[in-house]
């Protein structure tokens, strides 16, 4: 057949992978056998009695109400159109054209493409930073109190907990801190849906203040990709216009697929998500006391300083080995068939869910200490790159309005010219999605440098053509 998806998605199952990346469910181990039958049969339409998700009457309400409860929110909404939709739909029913939002700038492309789709105006919040892993961690409550005091007007607050690495800002001191400015707390919680049924692991956003949150079902939990949940608490939200621009966002022809699948992945979360957790822990427990020595460092919540650390969400830092994080990922995928969810420069990072069992850590274990084979032999010329890299460049200024750019004539430039121009679009990492520069950002020596570098190792950034040009503001027109 010629069928280049199909064809290269069916390479991929023969190998005999070992995904410790999304979706949740891991080619289907963490989906009962009966259900799993079933997925063909389940793609249908809306007929007499599969209701209507935009105006939920019968079982789709009855589904939502169901998840509200699990979740522990006041109103839960089923998306079909992934996390990113529910971002766009947060942000557009806190925001009026004009306003002020005060975001991590460790946050999503889709918050940023939100706030074009709003018209609202970003106020970044900056992160702290690990050194030793080189990755941004949390948002401290004094740099949230800091920003509302300088920017008294503006909306609402929109932070990413947990980050990609699993780090966990305080949410309960910062849902205090913006209640008592009398603002919004939104949270993207993409990476936390199964936060509310482990014991030990960080309280989620609806048990923790937050008034509107957003969970990707697909990331962590048995569901199918672009399953997710928007969960609504407190009485800060209006929720017809939230419902209304949930129906202008999302398809009018929704995935019962996607739905029937949300349900499920509620349903053996609710029922024997404490049990199936408690399992996970172990399993990553001893294969952490198998495998961390001196060239194998763990991130863990000691490394999180005023926050804490998902256990699920397994980082690797390889420095010491002298290899990038890109290179120990290709190693493990070319010598054991192990595919790890994202890596950068000196990390690997591993996705692990209820769907995981003993054997997938036994053949991560293997992989990780095969990775000893390939130690480098110069690991100071690998920590002298690292000096470079470890720390991402300064933040950019804004020098056009989010809302002026998307109307704004455009013109690629090769990236080697384009310093003092001003950035059309989203260059970021991918993954984990991070933006190194946002529409409307003047594009700094800095920060061409260190694409340069990024691309040197492997890492592939968007917005950052093959030809190495990129989209910029045409300022000739």
């Amino acid at each position: 057949m010629n069928t280049p998806i199909y064809n290269t998605i069916k390479k991929y199952i023969s190998l005999n992978p070992l995904p410790f990346h999304t979706p949740g469910h891991k080619l289907g181990k963490g989906i009962p056998a009966e259900i799993l039958r079933d997925l063909p049969f389940i793609d249908i339409t809306e007929i007499p009695g599969t209701d209507n998700l935009h105006y939920p009457t019968g079982i789709i309400k009855e589904a939502q109400v169901l998840a509200s409860e699990a979740f522990g929110s006041d109103n839960t909404f089923f998306l079909v159109n992934g996390s990113t939709s529910g971002i766009h739909a947060m942000i557009m029913a806190i925001c009026k054209p004009g306003d002020q939002l005060i975001v991590s700038r460790d946050c999503h492309k889709s918050v940023i493409s939100g706030m074009m789709l709003a018209g609202a105006e970003p106020v970044y919040l900056k992160p702290e930073f690990n050194e030793e892993f080189g990755i941004t961690t949390v948002i401290t409550p004094k740099e949230v109190e800091k920003m509302l005091e300088k920017y008294p007007k503006a909306a609402a607050v929109l932070i990413t907990r947990p980050n990609y690495y699993g780090v966990c800002s305080d949410i309960k001191k910062i849902a205090e801190i913006v209640h008592r400015h009398g603002k919004i707390l939104a949270v993207d919680e993409a990476h936390g849906a199964h936060l509310r049924f482990g014991d030990g692991l960080p309280f989620c956003a609806m048990d923790s203040g937050a008034d509107i949150c957003v969970q990707s079902a697909h990331k962590t939990l048995p569901a199918l990709t672009q399953g997710s949940y928007l969960h609504v608490k407190n009485k800060r939200i209006d929720l017809d216009k939230l419902k209304m621009i949930l129906r202008m966002l999302q398809t009018s022809s929704p995935s019962y697929l996607i739905m029937a699948m949300l349900d499920v992945a509620r349903d053996i979360l609710d029922c024997y998500g404490k049990i199936l957790l408690s399992e996970l822990f172990e399993y990553i427990e001893t294969i952490q006391k198998q495998t961390e020595n001196e060239n194998f460092r763990w991130l863990t919540n000691k490394d999180i300083s005023g926050g804490e650390k998902d256990a699920t969400r397994i980082v690797i830092n390889v420095a010491k080995l002298g290899l990038t994080g890109y290179e120990a990922d290709r190693i493990l995928r070319e010598k054991y068939n192990i595919f790890a969810e994202m890596s950068d420069l000196n990390n690997v990072v591993f996705i692990a869910t209820i769907a995981d069992k003993k054997e997938s850590f036994d053949r991560l274990r293997e992989g990780l200490l095969g990775l000893l084979e390939y130690q480098a032999k110069d690991v100071a010329e690998n920590k002298e790159l690292s000096g470079i890299l470890i720390k991402r460049p300064e933040m950019p200024a804004q020098v056009m309005k989010l809302k002026n750019i998307l109307h704004a004539a455009g013109t690629r430039e090769i990236l080697d010219k384009a310093e003092g121009r001003i950035s059309k679009e989203i260059i970021t990492p991918y993954p984990p999605g991070i933006p190194l520069l946002c529409p409307g950002e003047l594009i700094t020596r800095e920060i061409i440098e260190y694409i340069h570098e990024l691309i040197s190792k492997g890492c592939r950034v968007n917005g950052v053509s093959e030809k190495l040009d990129i989209l910029v503001v045409d300022d000739k027109q």
